[in-house]
């Protein structure tokens, strides 16, 4: 059975997966045209997302270690004969010292020297001094013999006058003043005093010691360690390794050009059995469709940027209803 839509409704589902094929347009232009395409198919360029795989390991949960049990000491009475006083000595008997006294002369001061000093002795001596050295002198002379001046008629005569002295005394010293060693002697003083003739003696006897039975905790087995190996604990862990990066490719995807009724209808149906709510269920290609779409695409892994027929195969939707020469109508 064969369907035609109109051109507005086909035209609003287009627009509804444009934006997942706008990432898958702009690089068209780029990239080299699929090869062996045949007329009335439709390519997009989808991105394919990294592929994993699922490894297992073993890792370790818990790392081996050891218990320690510790054996404590084991302890046994028994009877001892132990020493509570050991053997010692008594005085048994003292004979004193003997003495005897004896005088003797004990030197309390030792003999020395002092210096005494030697005074100085003096003498008088006497001895003239002159006062005044002797000298000559005019003097008016007596009797007619002697006149000498005719204008004045005076009689003049030259006399010499005598030296003149004193007589002083003074000390003078005789012998300088000086020092003498004196030697003072010793001083003795006589002692009495004693004087051992024969040392003191003790006379000793032995004290054996003395010994007594006691209960005594002795140690029979000290304590020790006991070492218990426990071994590691292991966990089996799952995670994801990428085998492959995401990568864009060309891929046959339904199109305005060949995409029908029938098959839209179909691939709503699928989705909704899938749980995957497209919206109505009309077999018109609208936003519900392409959203309801993209989400399968995620959840499992597969391309995304179109209606592939790799969706199409996986949800059980026949591909005998595209045109492979362009037939479908709207």
């Amino acid at each position: 059975m064969s369907r035609c839509f109109p051109p507005a409704a086909l035209a609003a589902a287009v627009i509804a997966l444009s934006s997942s094929l706008a990432h898958a347009q702009t690089m068209m232009s780029d990239a080299a045209l699929p090869l062996n395409a045949r007329p009335g198919e439709c390519y997009a360029r989808v991105y394919t997302a990294p592929q994993f795989k699922t490894v297992t390991d073993t890792v370790i949960k818990k790392a081996a270690s050891e218990r320690v049990n510790v054996i404590p000491e084991r302890y046994e009475w028994t009877e001892e004969t132990v020493m509570v006083k050991p053997a010692s000595e008594r005085i048994a008997q003292v004979i004193p010292a003997e003495y005897r006294w004896e005088e003797e002369q004990v030197m309390v001061k030792p003999a020395s020297e002092k210096i005494e000093e030697v005074p100085a002795t003096y003498k008088t001596v006497t001895q003239t001094e002159l006062v005044k050295a002797a000298t000559t002198e005019w003097k008016r002379g007596r009797g007619p013999v002697e006149k000498i001046d005719n204008l004045t008629g005076d009689i003049m005569c030259l006399v010499e006058v005598p030296a003149e002295y004193r007589t002083i005394t003074r000390s003078e010293v005789e012998t300088p003043a000086s020092t003498r060693r004196v030697t003072i002697p010793a001083e003795y003083q006589a002692v009495r005093r004693q004087v051992l003739v024969k040392e003191a003696e003790v006379r000793k006897e032995a004290v054996p010691a003395q010994y007594q039975t006691v209960r005594v905790r002795k140690l029979v087995e000290a304590a020790r360690e006991e070492r218990i190996a426990i071994p590691a604990e292991y966990q089996t862990v799952t995670r994801q390794e990428k085998v492959a990066d995401g990568h864009m490719v060309w891929s046959q995807v339904l199109c305005e050009t060949n995409a029908t009724p029938e098959t839209v209808h179909a691939l709503q149906t699928a989705l909704q059995n899938a749980g995957y709510a497209p919206g109505k269920i009309d077999g018109r290609l609208g936003a519900g469709t392409a959203d309801a779409v993209r989400r399968y695409q995620k959840a499992n892994g597969l391309a995304e940027g179109g209606i592939t027929l790799e969706v199409l195969q996986r949800l059980g939707v026949s591909t005998s209803h595209i045109s492979a020469s362009g037939a479908g109508t709207y």
